[in-house]
């Protein structure tokens, strides 16, 4: 199996005469939220560009995630909702809300060709050049130079918006810091927690032996309180395409730096009666899975990607290829590892990569999963009051649907035992989320939008994060965009009622019915777990 073209990231050495580009707008990231953000640009009469960081397009979208974290099929309007009629006519139905990862990327290209989107790839952003509170332009690796009149960052990790000197925070803020509940450190939710007592030491009982690796902290002094802020990250995995069809499964390849002492604590797990670690196999079409998180131990890295979001890129690699060799490991010794039991083994063994997905990266998904970064501190900051429909806003640019929800962000331990902190998953119903959030304060900069790394709470974060809703506000930013420009103007002086009419008319969801029957429990237990 050649993994060689895996990678987050690849030098691109810089040409002798780079290219300047020059577009009405400029937009950072080909992930759904920024193709869905060209598009409308483009239908409203802008010229566009976008520049993407690595060699494909559709972000996670497009990379594995085809179960797909909708929420209320009702709060879904505009390009989001076309996205899901395209994969129905891709599957010869009406709406297609599961789906292979190569149909999503049949869709996103077809999209870039129907709008004529100008698209550049291998775009690494080095320098954004401001003047006062204006980008007048970003640089790349490669030298070439984007100019523009307003600036989109769609990208996962907000490198633009950094680099463009906005106020941003990555981490759990305390509860204390917006009188929130959920937010801060976590204990005591019952969700993907370890259901027997396990020894975390490598000879049991003795923590002179040292602990068993995936375990991140060994002592109480860091446990913390309730409820504390701190600078931890949900975790990150890779959303896997898996087969059991014979014609077009591939077994799981031993990966590079294999370490098999990684999984010692999974086994340990097993022997002591819990096989869990691959119960969540959502179907999608053609006999295949989007496999995901479940249970203790399974393919989140947890507590690994800390460095992540303020990380550079050869930072980043690193971690993109330890969870690459963790996932994937995962999978093998699954699969071939004599001590686990022969019934795991061969359960997991009639599975395998799909033979007719990602064919430049050996039938491994290229994007990492990236649930949380950096997050823009603007005028209006979402909160779990958001969610919980405790407070609302009067300039919705979209609605979010998704139960409040945030994975574990470390393993460590307690009185003896190995203990995962930070999952959260709390039902909610629809709510609108505030133009003000996607727009930075006014003394950051006035012509930038970011709607993936968005204004809000780590804990309301896990409420808007879904790729349906990146697609909602990559438009709206889109919009916001071309307002700003045609009337020039800042983004913050945009009249929301002109913006609110642009986006009905494109068919946007801005305000939840009430008289749709909803009930957010039912839909929680019915996506349980699939974020």
């Amino acid at each position: 199996m050649d993994f060689s073209h895996l990678h987050y990231y690849v030098p691109t050495p810089k040409v002798s005469e780079p290219s300047v580009i020059k577009r009405d707008l400029i937009i950072y990231g080909a992930t759904p939220a920024g193709l869905t953000a060209a598009i409308q640009a483009k239908r409203m009469g802008l010229s566009v560009v976008i520049a993407e960081f690595g060699k494909n397009i559709g972000g996670i979208t497009a990379s594995g995630l085809g179960a797909s974290d909708i929420g209320a099929k009702e709060a879904i309007g505009g390009l989001s909702k076309e996205f899901f009629r395209e994969l129905g006519n891709y599957y010869k139905t009406n709406e297609q809300w599961t789906f292979e990862p190569k149909a999503a990327k049949y869709v996103f290209k077809k999209w870039l060709k129907d709008f004529k989107i100008e698209l550049v790839y291998n775009q690494h952003v080095i320098e954004v050049i401001k003047e006062n509170t204006r980008i007048t332009k970003i640089i790349m690796e490669d030298g070439t130079t984007y100019i523009g009149d307003v600036f989109i960052d769609a990208s996962y990790e907000g490198d633009v918006m950094a680099k463009a000197g906005v106020t941003y925070i990555v981490g759990r803020e305390s509860n204390a810091t917006y009188k929130e509940t959920y937010n801060g450190i976590q204990f005591g939710h019952p969700h993907h927690q370890f259901e027997k007592w396990i020894d975390p030491y490598v000879i049991e009982g003795d923590p002179s032996s040292g602990v068993l690796p995936g375990i991140t902290e060994t002592t109480n002094d860091t446990l913390g309180y309730q409820g504390q802020g701190d600078r931890r990250i949900q975790a990150y995995n890779f959303r896997i395409c898996l087969t059991n069809r014979a014609d077009n499964r591939i077994p799981f390849p031993k990966p590079p730096s294999y370490n098999r002492d990684r999984y010692s604590l999974l086994l340990r797990y097993i022997n002591a009666g819990v096989w869990d670690a691959m119960n969540l196999h959502t179907m999608l079409p053609n006999g295949k899975t989007d496999l995901n998180n479940y249970g203790g131990f399974s393919t989140d890295n947890i507590g690994m990607n800390y460095e992540w979001p303020d990380g550079d890129f050869e930072t980043r690699e690193r971690i993109f290829q330890d969870h690459f060799t963790y996932n994937l490991g995962l999978l093998y010794f699954l699969a071939n590892d004599e001590q686990v039991p022969k019934v795991v083994r061969d359960e997991v063994s009639q599975w395998g990569l799909a033979r007719d997905e990602f064919d430049e990266t050996g039938h491994w998904p290229h994007q990492l999963y990236i649930r949380e970064a950096r997050r823009m501190i603007a005028d209006y900051v979402m909160t779990d009051h958001n969610c919980l429909g405790d407070m609302t806003v009067n300039d919705s640019i979209g609605l979010a649907s998704y139960q409040m929800d945030s994975h574990h962000v470390r393993r460590l331990i307690i009185d003896g035992r190995v203990y995962n902190e930070g999952d959260v998953e709390i039902p909610i119903s629809p709510y609108p989320i505030s133009y003000r959030s996607i727009r930075p304060k006014v003394e950051d900069c006035t012509n930038l939008l970011v709607p993936v790394c968005l204004s809000s709470s780590h804990i309301a974060y896990g409420s808007i994060r879904m790729e349906p809703v990146f697609m909602i506000l990559g438009q709206s930013a889109g919009a916001a965009a071309a307002l700003a420009h045609k009337n020039q103007t800042t983004v913050q002086a945009i009249a929301y009622d002109q913006l609110k009419m642009e986006l009905i008319s494109f068919g946007q969801v801005l305000e939840w019915d009430d008289s749709i029957e909803d009930d957010p429990v039912l839909r929680m237990k019915e996506t349980f777990g699939k974020n």
